[in-house]
C-alpha cells in the first residue's frame, strides 16, 4: 500500500498473536472468513522502505487468483495489492544481490558472520584469525592435492598452531607444498 510506513517486527508479531492475518496461510487451508480479521501478505521492507517481493509471503487462494486475472508482468503490480503488513526488521537480514560484486559480497559477509560466531563458540578472538590465510591455504590444497584435503590441511594448521607454530609459516610450507604435490608424490614413490 502506497505511502503506509514499515511497522517494526514486535508490532507485526504482536498483531499476528491478536489474531491479525500476518501468518501465511497453506495450499491447503481454506481462507480466512473477512469476519476474521485483515488478510493480506506480508513483505519485507529494506532500510530504505522498499519493498523486498521475494521476501515475502501471501494467501495462496488470494495469490492464484489475483495472477490469473493480471495481465501486467511486475511482481510489485501483482504483489502490491495483496500485501497487508510491510516488515521491516533490524540490521540487514538479507543480501540485495542484483550484481555478481554483489553476491560475492554477500557470501563474505555470511563467511564474515560464521567466523566471528564460531570463534565466539570456541572462545577465540576473531581478530586473531587470518580469514584470507586460511582460505588460500585451502584453495591451494583443493586445486593441488585434493578437495577432501582442503579441510584436513585447515585443521592441521590449527594444530600446528596449537603447538607453537607461526600460522604464517605453517601455511607458506603447506601452500608450497601443495603447490608441489605432483612433484611432491613422485619423488615419494621413487624413495626406495
Amino acid at each position: 500500500m502506497p505511502g503506509r510506513a514499515a511497522r517494526p517486527m514486535s508490532q507485526d508479531v504482536a498483531g499476528a498473536a491478536a489474531g491479525g492475518a500476518v501468518a501465511p496461510v497453506s495450499g491447503d487451508a481454506p481462507e480466512p472468513a473477512p469476519e476474521e480479521g485483515p488478510v493480506g501478505g506480508v513483505v519485507m521492507v529494506d532500510d530504505g522502505g522498499r519493498e523486498q517481493w521475494l521476501a515475502g509471503v501471501w494467501p495462496t487462494a488470494r495469490l492464484k487468483r489475483a495472477l490469473a486475472a493480471y495481465p501486467g508482468r511486475s511482481l510489485k503490480g501483482l504483489l502490491g495489492p495483496l500485501t497487508a503488513v510491510r516488515l521491516a526488521l533490524p540490521g540487514r537480514p538479507w543480501f540485495d544481490c542484483d550484481t555478481m560484486d554483489d553476491l560475492e559480497e554477500a557470501r563474505m559477509n555470511v563467511l564474515n558472520e560464521w567466523t566471528v560466531l564460531a570463534c565466539e563458540e570456541l572462545g577465540i578472538d576473531p581478530a586473531t584469525v587470518d580469514r584470507d590465510l586460511i582460505l588460500d591455504l585451502t584453495k591451494e590444497v583443493a586445486h593441488g592435492v585434493a578437495r577432501p584435503a582442503a579441510p584436513l590441511t585447515a585443521y592441521l594448521l590449527g594444530l600446528a598452531q596449537g603447538a607453537g607454530t607461526a600460522p604464517d609459516d605453517a601455511a607458506a610450507k603447506l601452500i608450497t607444498l601443495a603447490k608441489n604435490w605432483g612433484q611432491a608424490t613422485a619423488e615419494t614413490l621413487t624413495d626406495g
